[in-house]
């Protein structure tokens, strides 16, 4: 592969493959599926309390969130080459391959004793930081490849409350904490070989959406750097923007059930799922949306704005819940819809218009994941600075203190973002429109 003709991601479709409409609902379903599934086998053990543990003054559970977090942020800095270069046929064995890896490192976390099954979690985030990279190639390149995202985003909205949902049901049916992760992946692993021979059979790109989204193509070393160096100021102002959403997102995510108790409310299984289908309903509907704007141009600064709107949400949703007249079980639904709409239009709409617009060779997969790869990085700084530095602090005011943080951040970055690439591709410039 030479450094300037980087070499197709997928065979160049043939003119008469046109496929129907009905291979959309196929790929959104197959999809949705496959990252819902493979979500259970990362985040049930997030349902678990871990009680009275502490090791060396730090709560079991926080350390366990820290050691598999650390293992999906690695994976995550691995994802940036290999997502990048990973040809479509290789991807269906490659997920298989390392959720059979994540499941038998939940076995072992079951099997060895505390406080050293922490290490089984890292193992655990290693091979599954790569997955959603993997699922998101299926899907991009594509006239639907927003609302096929939008799918794929909604799987780890819902999940994320299923998983906890699932997790709770298997604790109060008798499983013991440390075994409850390995059982609720082995639930998972037929339903999730199911969904992913439905994604191998999802056709390539047609013609007409080479011609509306720019071919897809894997990236060498050399072509990964030319695309930052071109791209380099915008993309720095989104990644900035990521890294607090994320950060945001996995407080957020890995401590739930003690938000909920300190916000007054019953942490039981089914509020999970209902708090989270009430976001993902929102977030399909605005993302999916965005799909049937034409231009690419106007396309991507809608999706700017849908990141703004955002974070108006979030600094509403706090200052209803500071100054009495919002609820808990409403502050977390406007929290996790604040968040996750510039969450899902990063992975859904934001990298694929841009590349279309600016017609620059390369993958979403690639983009997603240099923003990913910081993104959890910063969120290892921020656990293992309140293990460290403020232990004992309340979650509730972590998240309180992060939400602000990040709004102030994001709306400045998001200013910076859109004078970018505004420069970059005037109103009166013909790139980028179909």
């Amino acid at each position: 592969m030479n450094a300037g003709h980087p070499e197709p991601l997928a065979e160049k479709p043939q003119a008469a493959a046109e496929p129907s409409a009905w291979w959309s609902w196929w790929a959104v379903v197959a999809a949705f599926g496959c990252y819902f599934c493979a979500y259970g086998f990362r985040k049930p053990f997030t349902a678990a309390s871990f009680e009275g543990a502490e090791y060396a003054g730090i709560g079991f559970k926080t350390l366990l969130i820290t050691s598999q977090v650390i293992g999906y942020t690695i994976s995550k800095f691995i994802g940036i080459r290999v997502i990048a270069e990973m040809p479509r046929q290789r991807r269906v064995l490659a997920i298989l391959l390392l959720i059979g890896t994540a499941e038998l490192a939940l076995v072992l976390f079951g099997l060895v004793p505390r406080p050293w099954n922490a290490i089984c979690l890292f193992f655990n985030g290693l091979p599954l930081g790569l997955i959603f990279g993997l699922v998101l190639g299926f899907l991009e390149g594509r006239r639907q490849t927003e609302a096929l995202a939008a799918g794929l985003c909604a799987s780890f909205i819902v999940a994320d409350g299923a998983t906890k949902s699932l997790g709770t049901w298997l604790l109060r049916s008798g499983v013991p904490e440390d075994w409850m992760p390995g059982t609720a992946g082995a639930i998972l692993l037929v339903p999730l070989g199911g969904f992913v021979a439905m994604l191998a059979c999802l056709p390539a790109p047609s013609l007409r959406d080479i011609a509306a989204r720019t071919e897809r193509v894997t990236m060498n070393r050399a072509s990964r750097w030319a695309l930052l160096r071109r791209l380099g100021p915008g993309l720095a102002a989104l990644t900035v923007i990521y890294v607090c959403i994320t950060v945001l997102r996995s407080i957020r995510a890995d401590f739930a059930p003690e938000l909920w108790r300190e916000l007054g409310l019953n942490a039981a299984p089914a509020i999970f799922t209902q708090s989270e289908m009430l976001v993902a309903a929102g977030i399909l509907l605005v993302s999916g949306s965005l799909a049937w704007i034409d231009d690419n141009r106007r396309a991507f600064f809608a999706s700017l704005l849908s990141c703004a709107a955002g974070f108006v949400i979030l600094a509403v949703a706090l200052a209803g819940l500071r100054s009495g007249w919002l609820g808990g079980f409403a502050f977390m639904v406007l929290i996790g819809l604040g968040l996750y709409l510039p969450y899902v239009a990063m992975q859904a709409a934001v990298f694929e218009r841009m590349l279309a617009m600016t017609r620059e060779p390369g993958n979403i997969g690639f983009l997603v994941y240099v923003i990913d790869a910081v993104g959890y990085l910063g969120y290892v700084v921020v656990m293992l600075v309140r293990n460290y530095g403020q232990p004992g602090e309340k979650v509730l005011g972590l998240l309180k203190s992060t939400t602000l943080l990040t709004v102030v951040l994001s709306l400045a970055s998001l200013v910076v973002a859109w004078a970018f690439f505004a420069r970059r591709v005037p109103d009166h410039s013909s790139a980028g429109t179909r």
